[in-house]
């Protein structure tokens, strides 16, 4: 299989380093997004211990800034607005939650490039091989078929490489914008208990 691999020539270079890439970046991930990470364990219980419903914006404020989160973030900017009304701590809460699932869906776009990227990658070292394929081909006169096919079925090799590649990669992407929409709900269902819990409707 080694050997087979190194016949698919310098495209199978590139190949490797979008594999170690995907390796890298989906543990980076899979540790980065973990829901401790993303809504600290105990961090809305205490919020509202300290918040309360008297609605003391300065404690809810110097309490989000000691758990550096998502959740703190989007919170901290609400809290922040108490003081110009309801709508208004709603609505930084809203833009603050829409930055911070922007930024966790930013940090998939490698996993997503990689995606993209290797099939293509594998389907130009395939052109790439053919054509040389046919030009040795060529060279050594007509009959020359068995040549012909080997060169053909290395070529081949950066196709199949490239797919073994991506498919995995783009699975493991989907699995994690999945789990970043489930912590984007989850954060939403806190901000929404958060606000009815401090403020009356």
């Amino acid at each position: 299989m080694f050997d087979l691999l190194l016949k698919g020539g310098w495209v199978m270079v590139p190949l490797a380093l979008c594999s170690v890439l995907a390796v890298a970046s989906a543990i980076d991930r899979f540790l980065g997004l973990r829901r401790e990470k993303i809504i600290p364990p105990g961090f809305i219980d205490g919020l509202k211990k300290t918040f309360g419903p008297s609605a003391d914006a300065d404690a809810g404020v110097a309490y989000c800034e000691k758990y550096p989160s998502a959740v703190s973030v989007i919170f901290r900017a609400g809290i922040s607005r108490l003081s110009l009304g309801h709508v208004a701590m709603e609505k930084a809460i809203e833009d603050a939650g829409e930055r911070e699932a922007y930024k966790l869906k930013r940090s998939l776009k490698p996993l997503s490039l990689i995606a993209t990227v290797a099939p293509l990658l594998g389907l130009l070292g395939t052109v790439y091989g053919m054509i040389s394929a046919f030009q040795s081909s060529s060279a050594l006169g007509v009959g020359r078929g068995d040549a012909l096919a080997k060169g053909i079925y290395e070529a081949l090799v950066t196709t199949a490489t490239g797919l073994t590649l991506a498919i995995p990669v783009l699975v493991v992407y989907q699995l994690l914008c999945s789990k970043v929409d489930g912590l984007v709900d989850d954060i939403d269902e806190h901000a929404i208990d958060l606000l009815e819990y401090t403020i009356p409707w």
